[in-house]
């Protein structure tokens, strides 16, 4: 029996297999049979979901999971039979297909794949057979939940300041205070844009600070059960300028961090996996000091600013990327400890 079925294909008909929430999704169910086929039913299931799997020693020691679409249909064939019916097709041999289209909730999260994680949208299909063989197939389809920086609160476009003060030095000749003021232009980029980061550092100690840096970061963190099970911090990119001397002050002005291809990630209704990006601007003291830290969070969107009538706002340093990279291809030698 099984011999009969020679191609079982779910095409959809958006090749780039890439939707919108809101959007259709739609396609037809491709059959290829070599002979007289008896069936019961064609049946055809969406299914949105969020998984988190966290493993230890090839055991999962926490895992969680949500649902975002959970749709079921049958493409050939009715409902439960009743008693003594018999409502058994035959389908003929040769190519038969069987349309499908549906519309996307709205607020669907973005698809991701990361270590311990995943949002993943599929099209499964299953031909059940009257002999009680089943043939299963699937395909999986990338939704994309953009950000739009201009529907965005406007305090993402206004300058976002921190400041830090702290005491350098172990005994009372070389000791004194450290303080380090930094503005970031806005709260809110897009990636191809650069981040223009501000910053005045003073050194009232005597401590020599070997250099000063700032580090574009992400930060994707996983829930299991209401829990943090895990979280991870890699570098995208970062500046650095040299030494500062003791009793003296530096400065940082309108220094451009380039934000890279970045996939974009709205997670928003996803309970799970949570995406971060921050700069850290971080000043290194010379000798057995602890480095100082300031965390600046700010927000990664998909769709940048627009002026009044409707162009972009370009500024220097802005390389916006023809293609953003769906995937993230995970290096371990960037993640931060």
């Amino acid at each position: 029996m099984a011999k009969k079925l020679q191609k079982f294909l779910i095409l959809l008909d958006n090749e780039s297999l890439l939707y919108f929430p809101g959007s259709f999704l739609s396609g037809r169910v491709f059959v290829e049979l070599d002979d007289h086929t008896q069936v019961s039913g064609l049946f055809f299931h969406i299914l949105g979901e969020g998984v988190v799997q966290l493993s230890k020693r090839g055991r999962s020691d926490f895992s969680d999971k949500e649902n975002y679409i959970d749709f079921r249909m049958r493409l050939l064939g009715e409902g439960q039979p009743k008693s003594g019916s018999n409502r058994e097709i035959v389908l003929p041999p040769g190519v038969q297909t069987f349309p499908f289209k549906l519309g996307l909730p709205l607020g669907l999260p973005s698809t991701f794949l990361g270590k311990h994680g995943w949002v993943q949208y599929y099209c499964k299909v299953a031909l059940k057979e009257s002999s009680g063989v089943v043939h299963k197939n699937q395909q999986v389809f990338i939704v994309m939940n953009p950000i739009d920086l201009n529907l965005e609160p406007s305090l993402l476009m206004q300058p976002f300041h921190c400041e830090i003060e702290d005491t350098l030095g172990l005994t009372c000749f070389t000791s004194g205070t450290v303080t380090c003021r930094v503005r970031l232009d806005r709260g809110g980029y897009v990636p191809g844009e650069s981040i223009s980061i501000f910053a005045n550092i003073e050194n009232s100690s005597k401590v020599t600070i070997r250099k000063t840096k700032a580090v574009l970061t992400e930060t994707i963190q996983y829930t299991a059960k209401n829990k943090l099970v895990q979280a991870e911090t890699r570098e995208l990119a970062s500046l650095q300028k040299g030494e500062i001397s003791g009793c003296s002050t530096d400065q940082w002005k309108n220094e451009l961090l380039y934000i890279p291809p970045l996939p974009p990630t709205n997670l928003r209704g996803c309970h799970l996996i949570r995406v971060q990006y921050d700069v850290y601007f971080f000043i290194y003291p010379k000798g057995p000091e602890k480095e100082i830290k300031l965390q600046l969070p700010i927000m990664m969107a998909t769709y940048p600013i627009r002026n009044t009538d409707g162009t972009l706002q370009r500024k220097k340093g802005t390389h916006y990327p023809t293609v953003l990279p769906v995937f993230r291809p995970w290096l371990s030698t960037n993640t931060l400890k």
